[in-house]
């Protein structure tokens, strides 16, 4: 008689024992910080939370706010930008790299450095070299273009393009290693079959390489990604959200409105907002991604 197979809710229990303290602080810490903050966001709550009920009031607010729409706009400029420029910048480098260049190691040493600085060092040596008195402007001027004038974080038409440079400046080189461990991972023999097919480096790069990469791809986006969303220290540093409010981004709304302004009931509507984007954007994405597979 053979003996009946282990109860699937006992087995591993140890290791069930140990997770428990990890599901607890996901459950209470995330989602119940998630759903607090949706909750007062519909509350006129000040510098404490409050439980008197307003409805979408503090939604009406948040969109009626000249401020919080140029926050918005200027996210869509730098996270349209820094999404586009970092792959092709990263793909680029990491490709030259793949060439089996001398030196290799000390290249893939500097470009990465810059990541492991923080955002507010990365913004203060950029404000530095933006400063049209001091920096890249007076260097240019002074070996004899002395029209030359480049100030993008005093231009408030402009501002944004400079925090992006700082920013470029500093995750590209993290891609840039992601790119080059996927394309070391490529088969040896596809190259040499494309070599003797005859097909240009750049064509097999883009047309075999590429979707070869997708998991890569797929890891850098969501990298990029998080540092869209929690671009707070590099306008900090760069601009305080200046001049005047042309550099200003949700994460530094929120934050005003939470610490500074003592209004945590738009805080919590602006927070809340920013969730909602990201809802909508990972939720089709985790859907294609894993449930499309299922079905097919």
């Amino acid at each position: 008689m053979s003996s009946k197979r282990p109860n699937q809710l006992f087995r591993n229990i140890n290791a069930k024992i140990a997770s428990i303290p990890m599901i607890l602080t996901a459950v209470v810490v995330f989602f119940g910080g998630t759903i607090w903050t949706i909750v007062y966001s519909f509350t006129n709550s000040k510098l404490l939370p409050r439980e008197k009920w307003v409805g979408f009031d503090q939604y009406e607010r948040l969109w009626n706010t000249n401020r919080w729409l140029i926050s918005i706009e200027n996210l869509i400029i730098y996270g349209v930008l820094s999404l586009i420029f970092s792959l092709v910048i990263g793909f680029v480098l990491a490709a030259l790299l793949d060439q089996k260049v001398r030196f290799e190691n000390t290249f893939r040493s500097i470009l990465l450095y810059p990541f492991a600085l923080s955002f507010i060092v990365t913004g203060l040596v950029w404000q530095w070299l933006l400063n049209p008195d001091f920096g890249i402007a007076a260097v240019i001027r002074s070996l004899g273009w002395e029209s030359f004038d480049f100030d993008p974080l005093y231009n408030a038409d402009i501002v944004i393009y400079g925090i992006l440079i700082a920013g470029l400046w500093q995750g590209t080189g993290l891609i840039m290693c992601l790119m080059l461990a996927g394309m070391r991972g490529i088969d040896e023999d596809i190259w040499k079959a494309s070599r003797v097919d005859g097909i240009p480096t750049w064509k097999t790069y883009i047309f075999i390489v590429i979707p070869m990469m997708r998991p890569v791809f797929i890891t850098t986006l969501v990298l990029i990604a998080s540092s869209i969303v929690k671009v707070y220290d590099l306008v900090v540093a760069q601009t305080g959200g200046g001049p005047g409010i042309a550099s200003e981004v949700p994460a530094k709304y929120v934050y005003d409105m939470m610490f500074l302004g003592q209004n945590l009931g738009q805080g919590f509507a602006a927070s809340t907002m920013m969730l909602v984007t990201v809802a909508i954007i990972l939720i089709p994405w985790a859907y294609l991604e894993f449930g499309g597979k299922r079905r097919g």
